[in-house]
């Protein structure tokens, strides 16, 4: 069952169709279907293409106290829709959580912090981001 709903909220990511998403991890919940890291992160990508970042992080939290795991996709959906929204400053918080947590950053978690500080016009802090990924080892 999980993964039928996975897919259904998979789709609803595509179509950015978040209150869709949201609907169908009630369903889940309702159903006695637990949902997991995918079922999460599927949901905050429809948030984050219906530019609904606020939805996202609450999600977002949700699987924090539900301790489930966070991992790199997680961060990357979540500070890719504070990006859309050029909520610069909660992508660089995000991004600050994950490095202290010892969750591995790539090329995409930089690119969408990079282009949330773009969006803020905070042009110092992305080079300064940029240079922070050539030291971590990080593909530019």
């Amino acid at each position: 069952h999980r993964i039928c709903f996975n897919a259904a909220i998979s789709a609803c990511a595509k179509g950015g169709k978040f209150d869709n998403a949201f609907q169908l991890l009630a369903v889940m919940a309702q159903s006695k279907v637990e949902a997991n890291t995918i079922s999460y992160c599927a949901a905050i990508s429809a948030c984050e293409k219906g530019g609904e970042w606020e939805k996202a992080l609450e999600l977002f939290n949700l699987m924090l106290q539900g301790e489930m795991e966070c991992n790199t996709i997680t961060f990357n959906t979540t500070i890719s829709a504070f990006e859309k929204a050029a909520e610069w400053e909660k992508a660089l918080q995000l991004f600050s959580v994950m490095l202290q947590g010892k969750v591995e950053s790539d090329t995409i978690t930089y690119n969408a912090a990079i282009s949330a500080c773009g969006k803020g016009d905070e042009w110092e802090k992305a080079l300064q981001l940029f240079s922070r990924m050539g030291e971590s080892k990080v593909q530019a």
